[in-house]
């Protein structure tokens, strides 16, 4: 039999935790039917580690953007090296940008102002966003919703796309899930999907537009039950494929079918004639 063919649409496979061995990593995930990686920047040296994996791997593509936790220094100048590098034809998005309120090491006004301001680069570009939210869902919908209900957004190339971001790492209610319906946004599912004790994500799962939702790792972090306590990697998104296909009780060759479609939709440039072909399965889950 094949695997499903499946995208990690959010993984740092710039991080240093992947110095050692990232080759072998990238190997295993195309053998566990992974075509395409969209690895985010959160800085603007990972932007361009990021873009530089992507000149090296054709499976590999590059999101730039500032995170909420390095926002810091954020600046005018910081804006003009972003809209530089999305220039580069294997960026697919802006981000990973949003707000983080659990680690309090970013004033919030800050990351406010620069969320923002990578929200207004979007829409100029007619970019995808990819969004980072910890513990911040008020005020980030609050920012969201001002955004996609702007006439510059409206009137911007973005309008034109299928879908004009991701809630990245999807944890919130139902409520938060009906609102980014609202804002053409799609829902990025992890590893927590997978792990014993989200019976609140195991519950709303099933109330979610499979049509809407995209698979991811967030690797090297948010490990995947049973892999937890292990470093993350692309491969590792075949279990949140398997876990979810349980949830929804449908065969996981539709749920990789269907959310592989999603990415392919809003981060178009993944939907390339080069993709790898599937490959047989050597075993029932990652190796």
């Amino acid at each position: 039999m094949t695997v499903p063919t499946l995208v990690d649409s959010h993984c740092h496979l710039d991080m240093e935790q992947f110095d050692a061995d990232r080759d072998a990593v990238l190997a295993r995930a195309q053998a566990n039917g992974v075509i395409r990686i969209v690895n985010p920047g959160v800085d603007l040296v990972h932007c361009r580690q990021a873009i530089a994996l992507a000149d090296q791997h054709p499976q590999v593509y590059a999101a730039v953007g500032i995170h909420p936790n390095s926002s810091a220094d954020f600046s005018e100048q910081t804006l003009i090296q972003l809209r530089k590098m999305s220039d580069h034809p294997k960026v697919v998005a802006i981000g990973e940008i949003g707000l983080d309120y659990h680690w309090d090491t970013v004033s919030r006004q800050q990351q406010a102002q620069a969320f923002r301001a990578q929200l207004e680069l979007a829409a100029e570009l007619g970019l995808p966003v990819i969004i980072h939210n910890r513990e911040a869902s008020t005020d980030l919908a609050r920012i969201l919703e001002e955004w996609t209900a702007s006439a510059r957004t409206r009137n911007s190339p973005l309008a034109e796309k299928p879908f004009w971001g991701v809630l990245h790492a999807f944890s919130g209610d139902a409520a938060l899930a009906q609102a980014a319906r609202g804002w053409n946004f799609a829902l990025g599912l992890g590893g927590p999907v997978t792990f014993r004790n989200a019976r609140a994500l195991h519950e709303l799962a099933p109330q979610l537009d499979l049509d809407r939702l995209m698979l991811e790792t967030d690797a090297p972090w948010l490990t995947p039950h049973p892999m937890r306590g292990k470093r993350n990697e692309p491969a590792y998104v075949a279990l949140v494929a398997e876990r979810l296909a349980e949830l929804l009780a449908m065969p996981v060759e539709e749920i990789g079918a269907r959310t592989t479609a999603v990415a392919c939709s809003i981060f178009a440039p993944l939907s390339g004639d080069e993709s790898p072909e599937p490959v047989a399965a050597a075993a029932s889950g990652p190796s």
